[in-house]
């Protein structure tokens, strides 16, 4: 939306736009503290976590807050976009996979892998279709490394190194390629409440896992796994309906005889 000439923004608005960035530009501070604690000998995995729960509340909050007052109109002089890749890249991709070298969660010799991961996300994030936003989607898995970390150490726990390593490298293949997975802020009416509100108690859950971690009750990681599969099943049907409807939008004649088919 563009200012009006007769009603330019008050000094107020303007800070406020900014303050945004400023929020944006915050989550640097919980990613220090989390890398702080990674390189600390007796590092407390329980803590990383908890520094990269603030960071993904920040990242959260601050885009619909962007939308309410108007940063892109209001504060253009600051491409929060930038800000807010750079953070993404560091909070969810190289922070937490350095934990996961750092535990040694994968096999003797072969923590340096997280590197794929890390390379895998770098494409990601620079691909010109990261977001389509018109529609609500991420392509390819969206580098939540935080969240792959946190069931690395699970994995752990219970199976050893080597599950770990096949679940990073097959997520890593699925960052670069073309999965589309539902962007929760900009899901259809419809689904957003449950998206958002479904995510918001998974996070209490792994939250709740965290005093016992990494081994927490069994049927607690058995829970906290059903909102992911919901997760892509959704995602899935969202993207399928939608291509669904491109293709009758290209090819009426087709439409007009899935109906008549249908009768």
């Amino acid at each position: 939306m563009q200012e009006s000439s007769d009603h330019p923004a008050t000094p107020r608005q303007r800070a406020t736009a900014y303050g945004v960035h400023v929020l944006t530009a915050s989550g640097i501070l919980p990613a220090s503290l989390a890398m702080h604690e990674i390189i600390q000998p007796d590092c407390d995995q329980r803590r990383v976590f908890v520094w990269l729960l603030l960071t993904t509340f920040i990242d959260a909050i601050d885009g619909p807050l962007a939308r309410r007052f108007r940063v892109k109109t209001l504060a253009q002089s600051i491409d929060g976009r930038t800000i807010d890749d750079l953070l993404d890249y560091l909070t969810f991709a190289f922070i937490p996979l350095m934990l996961v070298w750092r535990m040694n969660w994968l096999p003797a010799g072969l923590g340096f892998t997280v590197a794929i991961a890390m390379g895998a996300s770098l494409f990601g994030f620079a691909h010109q279709n990261a977001k389509d936003e018109s529609n609500g989607f991420f392509r390819g898995f969206p580098s939540y490394w935080n969240v792959a970390a946190f069931y690395a150490g699970l994995l752990h726990h219970w199976w050893g190194p080597w599950p770990v390593a096949i679940m990073i490298w097959l997520l890593a293949v699925l960052t670069v390629t073309p999965i589309w997975l539902i962007y929760p802020n900009l899901a259809p009416a419809k689904h957003r409440t449950w998206l958002l509100s479904g995510a918001g108690i998974w996070a209490l859950l792994l939250v709740a896992m965290l005093p016992l971690y990494p081994h927490p009750p069994a049927w607690m990681v058995l829970v906290s796994l059903v909102y992911p599969i919901l997760y892509s099943a959704a995602s899935y049907g969202l993207w399928r309906n939608r291509t669904s409807k491109a293709k009758e939008s290209a090819d009426p004649q087709a439409s007009s005889r899935k109906h008549s088919a249908a009768s």
